[in-house]
């Protein structure tokens, strides 16, 4: 683990795997610190030949946090941050592997800097801009958690954080339910590592979107994966993007909800995931 600075702020960055091997970087969902791409998870992507990034996002982990309510970047920051890491790397282009959030910034990155794209993943995602038509809304759970008033949470309480934590998950878990002692584990690494949680859970929510850039001019050779059972972007929004995106492939998981991918697909996503990098490593 090192933190670098970039921009002014300072990102905590996790490399694994075999240096100067391809680089694979792994951009989290909003609100999502790294851990969330587990050590296990990374491992086995990285395999004996790969070196795989993850970093957090500001205000997750042990990267910069700002106040409560007042994010100090926008969304074109965050956008920004992936190339900012890899130039701090000494890495000309990566194979970009984004979720959600992270999937729309992979999108902005191989739209707007297409040189520093090996090839590019988008899980769980949506368009991020375009000509897409009508898509449908997310689940009744997850779209009522939108308009519910926040819960009083004690920040200064641990586990009462992780408690809330892990309840943020449930409203966006797949047909089988939470996984309640891999989340709260995770939820548990998280909490202890975020300099305020606070912030992490709601400032990407309040900066100033991105904008919007059309995945029908991203020329990197693209992998969606996304699951028929994602309740907040409908199977619908990852085949829209499979659809816009030259050429394409669509791998739809069956049992996720809105997450990156969790064990029980390990023996489908990373090989799909490492015969798409290695298809395209240079």
């Amino acid at each position: 683990m090192q933190v670098i600075e970039v921009d002014g702020a300072a990102l905590a960055v996790d490399v694994l795997g075999r240096g100067g091997g391809p680089a694979i970087l792994l951009v989290a969902g909003g609100g999502q610190s790294m851990d969330w791409w587990t050590p296990e998870f990374c491992a086995l992507l990285a395999g004996d030949d790969l070196q795989v990034i993850r970093y957090d996002h500001r205000d997750t982990g042990e990267s910069a946090a700002s106040p409560p309510g007042t994010p100090a970047y926008t969304g074109a920051d965050l956008a920004a941050d992936p190339l900012r890491i890899l130039d701090a790397l000494g890495i000309d282009a990566a194979h970009v592997v984004g979720m959600s959030m992270g999937a729309g910034i992979g999108q902005t990155v191989a739209v707007r800097s297409p040189g520093r794209v090996r090839s590019l993943t988008l899980i769980e995602s949506s368009p991020a801009g375009g000509e897409h038509g009508p898509l449908p809304g997310p689940a009744p759970a997850v779209a009522a958690s939108f308009d519910e008033a926040p819960p009083a949470v004690d920040w200064s309480d641990e586990a009462a954080v992780i408690d809330y934590r892990v309840d943020v998950e449930r409203p966006y878990a797949g047909s089988g339910g939470l996984d309640e002692e891999r989340t709260r584990a995770i939820a548990t690494r998280e909490v202890r590592r975020t300099r305020n949680m606070e912030s992490s859970l709601n400032n990407h929510f309040l900066a100033e979107p991105a904008p919007p850039v059309d995945p029908a001019t991203i020329a990197a050779p693209t992998l969606v994966i996304h699951s028929a059972d994602d309740p907040l972007f409908p199977l619908a929004h990852g085949e829209a993007l499979a659809r816009m995106i030259p050429r394409a492939n669509l791998l739809v998981l069956h049992g996720p909800g809105h997450e990156i991918p969790p064990p029980a697909t390990w023996d489908v996503v990373i090989p799909a995931l490492r015969g798409h990098v290695l298809g395209r490593a240079a």
